[in-house]
């Protein structure tokens, strides 16, 4: 099936005139150009303002952040404005960085929130950088965001079932944090495995259950309070996944329980968080009985 994302992507812009979206758009638009004295790619993101430039708008700048609530991905840093985001994501980062390579490579990012692995990638200096995430919401984060930081960053409003149908292939892909939400993972996996060039690559992460053996834990209603989670697989499971979509070597690159270091409440989400979605009397299991958060990080690789 041939899409065209042309007409998927005029029709998403749509989305930004929703009246939950529309104010952001109007406060991001009515942001002043800024005078940015030197960026940073490091663990919180961010740029350093102008004194003079900051003293006159730096209340304007926080009330725009404010406004654009919650920050599940981050910290960011805008001038004196830290953005202390839900997830720690620089742990997940730096973790993953020492396996990958991006010089010279075209690279997207599946469900890549408001951008800030996208932004940390900048420091590799890949040929390209693309993310995809279905969500005005994040995406009007990434254009408050890159107002500071002007990348060449290239947003789309677009999900995973749509990087096989892209404009062009990718030599790295990364999908971190979403193929539980998928209720077809080898089918999703499949949609990657086409999306990559020949000899490219896909980091992935996902939830896992402990065993040796090839099973995977379907969730009745929910899983930590989160209603969209399907499949959470053993790790020989998943490998049996990503082989059954056509990936010839996989590697487990980490395995991690999720703890409040990573992910914790902030001013910054005014929702619940990691402390809400486990038993009060066993952090080892969710609320709903559950084995707690784990996560198994893997790279999986086209053959050339």
């Amino acid at each position: 099936m041939c899409l065209n994302l042309d007409t998927l992507r005029q029709e998403r812009q749509k989305w930004l005139t929703w009246k939950n979206i529309a104010p952001l758009q109007a406060a991001l638009a009515a942001l002043p150009d800024p005078v940015v004295t030197d960026s940073d790619f490091g663990d919180a993101v961010g740029v350093d303002l102008d004194p003079a430039f900051e003293a006159e708008h730096g209340l304007q700048i926080e009330q725009t952040a404010r406004l654009l609530i919650p920050w599940r991905k981050g910290p960011f840093r805008l001038g004196k404005l830290f953005i202390d985001s839900e997830w720690q994501s620089q742990i997940k980062y730096n973790l993953l960085e020492p396996h990958f390579d991006l010089r010279n490579k075209i690279v997207g990012d599946i469900g890549c929130n408001n951008g800030y692995y996208l932004f940390r990638m900048q420091s590799q200096r890949p040929a390209k950088l693309v993310g995809f995430d279905p969500s005005a919401i994040y995406y009007s984060q990434f254009q408050f965001i890159d107002h500071f930081l002007q990348s060449d960053i290239v947003y789309e409003m677009l999900g995973v079932e749509h990087v096989e149908h892209y404009e062009h292939r990718f030599d790295a892909l990364f999908c971190l944090g979403v193929l539980y939400h998928r209720p077809d993972p080898v089918g999703t996996l499949k949609s990657l495995y086409r999306g990559l060039n020949p000899g490219g690559e896909l980091i992935l992460d996902t939830f896992m259950i402990d065993g040796e053996e090839e099973v995977c834990l379907t969730p009745r209603d929910r899983y930590s309070k989160i209603g969209n989670i399907y499949f959470i697989p053993t790790v020989h499971a998943l490998k049996n996944w990503c082989h059954r979509a056509g990936f010839d070597a996989v590697e487990v690159l980490e395995i991690r329980k999720t703890d409040r270091e990573e992910q914790r409440k902030t001013e910054w989400i005014a929702s619940q968080s990691l402390d809400d979605f486990l038993d009060p009397d066993d952090p080892d299991k969710t609320v709903e009985g559950y084995p707690a958060p784990k996560r198994v990080y893997i790279k999986a690789k086209k053959a050339s």
